[in-house]
C-alpha cells in the first residue's frame, strides 16, 4: 500500500495496521532548508512563486516518512484575490490593506476570476503532484469563511475579535453578504485545487472558537456545509475547527469525511461520540514538539493506544507545528507512528 492509498483508506475509515501521518503546517522555521529559502525570498514571494511553493511543500517529505504533503500557501490568498490584500506587521501578526467596514467596500470585493488570480497555487500543486508520482497524498486547503472574515473585518490579527462579533450580532445582512462572497470564492478555489490534482481538501476554521457555541452554526458551520455540498460527491474534505469541542457532533454531519480535532479534547472520547463513518485527525499537542524525543515518543504512543482498534485515524498534531519545534522531536514522532503496530 502506498502512502497515498494509506491516507485515502483512513479517510474512508478502512482498517489499517497503523494510521497515516502528516503534520499540519509542515513548512516552518524549524527546518534549516526552509530558513535558507526564507533568507532569499519573503513569505509572500514563496507563496506566489510556484517553484518555490513546491520546493517548500516537498522539504518535509525529503526528511521524514510522512504519508501526505500539504501545499505551501496561505489562507489569506482568498481575501487578496477578492481585492483586499495583506502583509505581515513588523511587530508580528497580519495587517490587511484596509478594514472592511462599509457596504461600498463589500460590493467592491469581486468573486469573478478567483481561479485566474490564484493560478499560482494550481501551478504549484501540479509541480508537487508530478514529484510525488502517486506515492504520497497531496492536500490542498483554505480558510473557513468565518476565519477569513475575522481578518477582513478586524483589519488583521486581533486580540478580542470585537468587530467581527459586533457585525454578526448587529448587521446580519452585511455579515451574510460577506459570507456568501467568501463561500462562493472558496468553492471556486477548491474546485481549482481538485482539478490540479489534490487528493483531499482541508478546511481550516482556526478562529471557530471565538464565537458563542450556540451561534457557531449561523456564524460558521452553515457556510462550510454549503462549500462541502458543492464539491464532488464523496471527495475527502477534512474539517478542522479550533476550540469548538461542543460542536464536533454537528460538524460530523457537515458532509466532511474527516474531522480534525485540536489537542484540548480526548480523541478516544470523540471517537465514541461521532459516527463511525467519519474519520478523525489529530491530535498531539504541538508544544510537545519543542520538548524532547523521549516525551514525544511517550505521548504519541499514549495517543496511538487510545485509538487502538478504531478505524479512520490520521495521526497529526492538534494544530500547526511551531517554529520552535526540534527536528529530533519530529524524527521521534514519525518513527513512533510508522513503526507502531
Amino acid at each position: 500500500m502506498t502512502s497515498r492509498e494509506r491516507f485515502l483508506s483512513a479517510c474512508a475509515c478502512a482498517p489499517l495496521d497503523r494510521p497515516p501521518i502528516w503534520v499540519m503546517r509542515q513548512a516552518g522555521r524549524y527546518l534549516p532548508e526552509y530558513r535558507a529559502l526564507k533568507a532569499k525570498s519573503s513569505f509572500l514571494e514563496m507563496v506566489k512563486t510556484p517553484e518555490l511553493a513546491a520546493e517548500v511543500t516537498l522539504q518535509p517529505l525529503r526528511r521524514f516518512e510522512l504519508d501526505a504533503a500539504i501545499i505551501f500557501s496561505d489562507i489569506l490568498v482568498i481575501p487578496e484575490a477578492l481585492g483586499q490584500g495583506y502583509k505581515f506587521r513588523d511587530e508580528g501578526g497580519i495587517a490587511m490593506d484596509f478594514r472592511l467596514e462599509t457596504r461600498a467596500q463589500l460590493d467592491r470585493l469581486d468573486t469573478v476570476g478567483v481561479p485566474f488570480h490564484l493560478d499560482y497555487v494550481a501551478q504549484a500543486l501540479k509541480l508537487v503532484k508530478a514529484e510525488l508520482k502517486g506515492q504520497k497524498a497531496l492536500l490542498g486547503f483554505g480558510g473557513a469563511p468565518w476565519t477569513l472574515a475575522t481578518y477582513m473585518v478586524e483589519g488583521g490579527s486581533s486580540e478580542d475579535f470585537s468587530r467581527i462579533k459586533q457585525l454578526f450580532y448587529t448587521d446580519r445582512p452585511f455579515f451574510d453578504a460577506l459570507m456568501e462572497k467568501l463561500t462562493a470564492a472558496l468553492i471556486e478555489y477548491f474546485l481549482m485545487q481538485i482539478r490540479a490534482g489534490v487528493d483531499a481538501i482541508q478546511l481550516f476554521d482556526s478562529w471557530g472558537g471565538i464565537i458563542a457555541g450556540q451561534d457557531y452554526e449561523a456564524a460558521s458551520l452553515r457556510w462550510m456545509r454549503e462549500i462541502i455540498a458543492e464539491l464532488p460527491k464523496d471527495f475527502p474534505v477534512i474539517l478542522y475547527a479550533k476550540g469548538v469541542p461542543s460542536q464536533l457532533t454537528d460538524m460530523a454531519f457537515s458532509g466532511a469525511r474527516v474531522l480534525g480535532v485540536d489537542w484540548t479534547v480526548d480523541l478516544g472520547v470523540v471517537r465514541r461520540l461521532v459516527p463511525g463513518n467519519v474519520a478523525l485527525q489529530g491530535n498531539l499537542d504541538p508544544v510537545l514538539m519543542n520538548t524532547t524525543p523521549e516525551i514525544v515518543r511517550t505521548e504519541a504512543t499514549r495517543l496511538l493506544e487510545t485509538m487502538r482498534g478504531a478505524r479512520g485515524h490520521i495521526f497529526n498534531l492538534g494544530h500547526g507545528i511551531m517554529p520552535e519545534a526540534k527536528i529530533e522531536c519530529m524524527e521521534a514522532l514519525v518513527e513512533t507512528v510508522t513503526t507502531w503496530k
